[in-house]
């Protein structure tokens, strides 16, 4: 299954799908737990370098945070329709380059078992520059996560975060997650 079918979701919509739903006849639904989303540990910022050997504060090409996620879920028949959004923010570095920032993300839907069942990387796009120098994105994705028994949902985990390469990483990890 894939992820990534961008789709807008107003407050009006949700309002409305509430009012309806709450009208009469018939069963009242199964209750289940939406599943929250969960930043992965050294995933929730990014600090990126431009190409080159320099590795010191006026290299820095863009960093990036993951500054909050959360979920909305509907049931229809035997799955959950989750709606995923995440806020990301950039702010450009003394070595920005003008044009397009693109900053790597992921998605991983994780079963009761521990098992990925579901994942997908993206990339939240900016436009920084020294006379734009900070963005934020919501991003918003839909997925759905099909179950037998309604039980099945208590063990699904949607893991999210920033996706640092090795070297982006141990950069992070000395620098003590500033």
């Amino acid at each position: 299954m894939s992820l990534g079918k961008f789709v807008v979701r107003g407050p009006a919509a949700l309002a409305l799908a509430l009012a309806l739903g709450s009208c009469g006849g018939g069963p009242a639904p199964p209750s289940f737990v939406c599943p929250p989303p969960l930043t992965v540990q050294d995933a929730g910022r990014i600090t990126h370098f431009r190409e080159g050997a320099g590795r010191d504060p006026r290299d820095i090409a863009y960093e990036g945070v993951l500054v909050k996620a959360g979920s909305a879920c509907k049931l229809t028949g035997n799955a959950i329709d989750v709606t995923l959004v995440m806020i990301v923010a950039a702010s450009a570095g003394p070595s920005v380059t003008p044009g397009q920032t693109r900053v790597p993300y992921f998605v991983r839907v994780i079963d009761g078992s521990g098992r990925v069942v579901q994942g997908q990387d993206f990339t939240a796009d900016f436009k920084l520059s020294s006379a734009s120098p900070r963005g934020e994105s919501r991003e918003e994705l839909s997925l759905s996560l099909p179950f037998g028994n309604i039980n099945d949902l208590t063990g699904y985990r949607i893991a999210v975060g920033l996706k640092p390469s090795p070297e982006e990483l141990n950069y992070n990890r000395r620098a003590g997650g500033r």
